[in-house]
């Protein structure tokens, strides 16, 4: 595989993989049509091309653009490609809402990056800033090869530990694990956790807590809390005290069937409204 072309390559998403991509070993084309897109790839250097015969010939399309969108942009560029070439997205919403448009004749591939742990430790200051991965800070990747030869599967990985670089691990899942990671886990749950949290932030400065001490107070707690929940310090465990008031939270603000974001039922209707 050696011809590969970006869809949305100046948008959010594509820039980042358009950066990783415009100097690597595949013979890129890149096509945006968003004005202020077609500025971002020019002012590194990008040119935008028109992608008439680059989607025909390419080996690869990845479509990096909005789940909304994704339905309109393949029934546009699907149709064009070749047969026996590798159709990427990167989010599992869509194919699992059936929003992509389908060709029996070609292969889909769906990947996503974890972003850098939290644990993560990085050599130098500016690493351990990237926090969204995809330039100096280390990250995993989950990927599905969602239908098409085995062979393309390895096709589809080594492009995304290309575009999502520097790769620590690429984790091979299905399509329907991808989508109780996300949206149904960090999003719809994660999300809403951490956000409720720093909404409790926000409720003990405004009762008098000076903001400094109470970021610096909230953010170490909860580097040990997670070290201790997700096993970075095996045998740690929570005082007494801990305990009691993390019961007493369950109890207050958690309702017994908050699980049932991961029922199949729920979370097509999280996938339906994303897309």
């Amino acid at each position: 595989m050696s011809k590969v072309s970006l869809i949305g390559a100046g948008g959010k998403m594509g820039l980042r993989l358009s950066r990783n991509l415009m100097n690597s070993k595949y013979e890129m084309s890149f096509h945006e049509i968003n004005p202020e897109g077609i500025s971002r790839l020019s002012e590194r250097g990008i040119n935008v091309t028109d992608p008439g015969k680059a989607i025909s010939d390419a080996d690869a399309v990845i479509f990096a653009v909005p789940d909304v969108a994704l339905e309109k942009v393949t029934s546009e560029y699907i149709p064009d490609m070749k047969k026996g070439a590798l159709a990427i997205t990167l989010d599992p919403a869509a194919a699992m809402a059936g929003k992509l448009y389908q060709r029996n004749d070609i292969s889909y591939f769906i990947t996503h990056p974890c972003h850098p742990s939290i644990f993560n430790w990085e050599p130098d200051p500016e690493s351990m800033k990237d926090h969204f991965g995809g330039v100096s800070a280390k990250q995993a990747i989950v990927c599905s090869l969602m239908h098409g030869p085995e062979e393309d599967y390895l096709k589809g990985e080594e492009l995304a530990k290309t575009f999502y670089a520097p790769v620590a691990r690429a984790h091979r899942i299905t399509v329907d694990q991808m989508a109780l990671l996300e949206p149904a886990l960090v999003e719809t749950l994660a999300s809403t956790c951490v956000y409720v949290i720093s909404e409790g932030l926000k409720e003990v400065i405004r009762r008098g807590v000076p903001p400094e001490a109470a970021r610096d107070f909230l953010l170490g707690h909860l580097r040990i809390q997670m070290a201790v929940l997700f096993n970075e310090l095996p045998g740690a465990v929570f005082s007494d005290a801990a305990n009691k008031a993390l019961k007493r939270g369950l109890q207050e603000f958690i309702k017994d069937d908050w699980k049932k974001v991961f029922d199949p039922d729920n979370l097509k209707d999280q996938i339906l409204a994303i897309t």
